[in-house]
């Protein structure tokens, strides 16, 4: 069971949302969320991890300062009915001279495999559109993350290029969506 800090309150406002799920923006007081998150080594084994409490304090502030400074950041999600953190999803500036961003998303482990990860891209995407006015979002995975290629190809997504990621040491495949000439449903 999650504990009380690991779960949105219900007070607190979402400022996008789906079905299931309710974004917000991350604030200094969800450290406790963040190394739930970034802690995990399940969950970052294939971006650079596992991270020290250190690094994941200093990625929490990096989230802040990128919503101060682009209004964008890998925004928590959580689970409108419920009120579980089950992960992140949001954009972050890649070449914000083209309006282009890039979108990626982790989830906690207990919420693998119940299709959040497609269900928040698809919001995350349609706002990077819509409400941002993106040319086009860029996304990347490790090499041996299969899942992540698939959603990005089934989310129409791309393959651009192979592109260095220091974290991971690793060449990973790069992948373009373009903004759509109809408008998003």
């Amino acid at each position: 069971m999650p504990s009380k800090s690991e779960k949105l309150l219900p007070q607190q406002q979402y400022f996008l949302h789906s079905q299931r799920l309710g974004w917000r923006q991350w604030q200094v007081s969800d450290l406790a969320l963040a190394l739930g998150l970034w802690g995990d080594q399940e969950v970052t084994a294939l971006i650079g991890g596992p991270f020290s409490a250190a690094q994941v304090q200093a990625r929490l502030a990096q989230e802040i300062k990128n919503q101060q400074e682009f209004g964008l950041q890998y925004w928590p999600i959580f689970h409108v009915t419920t009120g579980d953190h089950i992960g992140c999803c949001g954009l972050r500036p890649y070449r914000t001279d083209e309006l282009v961003y890039e979108l990626g998303f982790h989830l906690r482990k207990a919420h693998w495999g119940q299709g959040y990860a497609q269900e928040a891209a698809q919001i995350v995407i349609s706002y990077a559109f819509e409400a941002l006015g993106a040319a086009a979002l860029f996304a990347g995975h490790n090499p041996a993350n299969g899942s992540s290629r698939r959603l990005l190809e089934k989310l129409g997504f791309t393959y651009t290029h192979h592109e260095f990621y220091a974290p991971t040491g690793l060449d990973h495949p790069c992948y373009l969506l373009r903004k759509p000439t109809e408008p998003l449903a």
